[in-house]
């Protein structure tokens, strides 16, 4: 939390004081009655004592007291809100190590079902587009908000060879930058990566293309997918296979996300998955903002005060 006028907040130092005051005033009290009366007497001339209870109408004061000087120092709370416009990037590793079966039924077909599953949780109102990269970055849906072309993209991907993680990196956040809301003003834009490798082939770097990301103000999330146990199979001539090890390489993800402001996520299986991507969707369709909430300290003060003055009303016919 913060304040506008953080000056206002001496101002407390004005709770501590009356609660002073208010206990000598109890000692002098007590002293000038014990100078002319019998202490031993008096549970014959009072029924019952007040007890703690006497303290609680005082303790509401003063506490509605600090509440309405927090106030007047026009607090300040960050809350999330929802978004009503956006555009969201997938941006989908269609390497030939995404055939991997250690994510059922296989990389690509977990992050394929994962993906529909993500496209519904969002508003309906973002525009999504996807990216695939293997030897090349391409455009397969430009931004829309028909989640149909996106769903029929997925699902005539192909594999490829390479993963030009850089060029779908700066293709994906150019194209998220180029769009703007309905009363001409940019909208956010994000970029959702996943891939389960670093970079094989293309023509920027993934450091250049996180510097490129993170001047258009695009944040790049990343997802690495797979198991060290991952195996590709590759027919090879004359009819022989071989098998080849795929493990997943988190650094390349790492950096990415660490350089633009985004969040890397690491998924070994499909139902991990399917958890990022629902909690990528919550978090893109809020953002937090800074807001003042000085009406809650004012309102809640002023209700603190009325509490305390009805129990001094009804508790000894008086107030605080």
């Amino acid at each position: 939390m913060s304040f506008e006028r953080p000056l206002g907040l001496v101002a407390l130092v004005a709770v501590p004081l009356l609660l002073g005051l208010w206990l000598a005033e109890q000692r002098r009290r007590r002293a000038a009655a014990g100078s002319f009366s019998n202490p031993a007497l008096l549970p014959n001339l009072v029924a019952a004592r007040p007890g703690r209870l006497r303290h609680l109408p005082l303790a509401l004061f003063l506490v509605a007291l600090a509440a309405l000087l927090v106030g007047v120092a026009r607090p300040q709370a960050s809350v999330s809100v929802p978004r009503r416009e956006a555009v969201v990037v997938l941006a989908i590793d269609i390497s030939r190590s995404m055939t991997a079966h250690d994510v059922a039924p296989t990389r690509f077909g977990a992050a394929r079902a994962a993906a529909v599953g993500f496209l519904e949780k969002i508003p309906a109102t973002y525009q999504v587009a996807l990216v695939e990269f293997g030897t090349r970055a391409f455009v397969a849906v430009p931004p829309t908000t028909d989640r149909a072309l996106v769903r029929a993209a997925l699902a005539n991907a192909t594999p490829s060879e390479g993963t030009a993680i850089g060029d779908a990196v700066v293709l994906s956040a150019l194209l998220g930058q180029r769009h703007r809301a309905s009363d001409g003003t940019p909208l956010p834009a994000s970029v959702l990566l996943l891939s389960d490798g670093a970079r094989d082939g293309g023509r920027t770097s993934t450091g250049a293309a996180a510097r490129r990301a993170r001047r258009l103000h695009v944040p790049v999330s990343t997802v690495l997918l797979g198991t060290a146990n991952g195996m590709v199979t590759v027919k090879l001539a004359g009819g022989f296979t071989e098998r080849i090890r795929v493990p997943p390489s988190a650094g390349t993800l790492q950096a990415l996300a660490r350089g633009t402001g985004g969040t890397f996520f690491r998924a070994r299986t499909s139902a991990a998955l399917k958890a990022v991507y629902a909690k990528l969707a919550t978090r893109l369709g809020h953002r937090t903002e800074r807001r003042e909430v000085t009406d809650l300290f004012a309102g809640g003060g002023i209700v603190l005060m009325l509490a305390g003055s009805a129990l001094s009303a009804l508790w000894f016919r008086r107030v605080p």
